[in-house]
């Protein structure tokens, strides 16, 4: 394949059928940069040689390279506004999309009776991107992957000073596969035993979140069996069947999480995982906004759900359940508890607690696949 022609970006010509592109811009949505000061991370690459058409997107951070099969005519390169292709290309009809380049980084585009010309960019404006390393490359179960990021994505911190909290730790042991996501007010930890992996040791590293985000994403619209994950200084790369996600590592140390996982709670309640949601989010609606905060009060074989707020009135509902110890009021994050709620998929689950200054933790009930848990902070109330 000769590179001048698609480094210099002089000649481009493809037909290419609107179904498959239309599917490889779609899945590179969340990579393309929208409020940018460098106008070029706004635009696709384009790359077009022997038999395919090659798509990247990146906003420095992330980058996303796709293909989809093309009849080539002259192999090249150029560079469009993505989110003015996505939005064009999903409004033509079905059938083939002819691209062509023109000069002064002008492309053509042409479907049935429908003509365009859009202003793109010089192709060597585009950043090079990294390339996937040959060596220490581990196949991750795409399922577990795919499971272990909606367990913990939501914990990931939103506050950008606290940079090490912004990602996922993930560690790999021989056996095992591991993802804590924290933001210093709750912490979910899952693990996954009884696998294989090609490793010596223990193999650590951060993954941003939206990196988590965008794996979400290609993992659910993709049937692959194992995801390629490899890492050299600097980037974190991920390879889902045809489509390889790469992403700038997080660097500093995230914090020791197993110090703050509760080992003296003594306490416990097994509730049904709808009762207590549903439960949570009425109550929440009288929540004070700023906060959220709600108690949890535990009875004799009763758990009552309640908040109060001088804006809104008050709130409370009560949930059956097998208990026996000693009367105890906790309050915590509404949000906190709801998110754990969505992600767990069991009927059951058991809340853990000291007393009312500690942390609580919470549980799916009748797991056997993988171990999960979830902490949170208490609140004063």
């Amino acid at each position: 394949m000769p590179e001048t022609a698609i480094a210099q970006g002089t000649a481009m010509e493809i037909t290419v059928s609107k179904a498959e592109l239309l599917k490889e811009l779609t899945a590179t949505q969340g990579v393309v940069e929208r409020k940018t000061t460098i106008p070029i991370l706004s635009n696709f690459l384009f790359e077009a040689a022997e038999g395919e058409l090659i798509i990247t997107a990146t906003d420095l951070d992330l980058s996303l390279r796709t293909s989809c099969p093309a009849t080539v005519k002259k192999e090249g390169a150029c560079t469009i506004p993505a989110r003015k292709l996505y939005d064009y290309v999903k409004l033509l009809g079905d059938g083939d999309v002819s691209i062509k380049l023109l000069e002064n980084h002008w492309v053509n585009i042409r479907a049935g009776r429908s003509n365009t010309k859009m202003v793109g960019m010089a192709r060597s404006n585009f950043p090079s991107l990294p390339i996937f390393p040959t060596n220490n490359v581990v196949k991750i179960p795409a399922q577990n992957l795919r499971m272990l990021i909606s367990k913990t994505v939501f914990a990931i911190s939103n506050e950008e000073s606290r940079y090490t909290l912004n990602g996922a730790l993930l560690v790999l042991k021989p056996e095992s596969i591991t993802m804590v996501a924290t933001d210093g007010h709750r912490l979910a930890h899952i693990m996954k035993e009884g696998l294989a992996f090609d490793i010596n040791g223990e193999f650590r590293t951060l993954i941003p979140r939206k990196a988590m985000v965008e794996l979400a994403s290609l993992l659910n619209g993709s049937d692959v069996e194992f995801v390629e994950f490899a890492k050299d200084e600097s980037t974190l790369f991920f390879r889902i069947g045809s489509r390889l996600l790469t992403s700038r590592q997080l660097t500093g140390q995230f914090p020791n999480y197993e110090a703050v996982l509760p080992k003296e709670n003594n306490k416990s309640i097994s509730v049904r995982t709808a009762d207590l949601q549903v439960a949570i989010q009425r109550v929440a609606q009288f929540a004070d906004e700023r906060s959220g905060a709600i108690k949890m009060r535990f009875e004799k074989n009763e758990l009552r759900v309640s908040s109060s707020s001088t804006e809104t009135g008050e709130s409370e509902d009560s949930i059956e359940t097998v208990y026996d110890g000693d009367v105890l009021s906790i309050g915590f994050n509404s949000q906190y508890l709801v998110d754990f709620l969505k992600a767990t998929d069991t009927e059951n689950v058991r809340i853990e607690f000291k007393d009312s200054q500690s942390a609580g933790q919470l549980r799916p009930e009748g797991v056997e696949d993988y171990k999960y848990r979830y902490v949170v902070m208490p609140m004063r109330i």
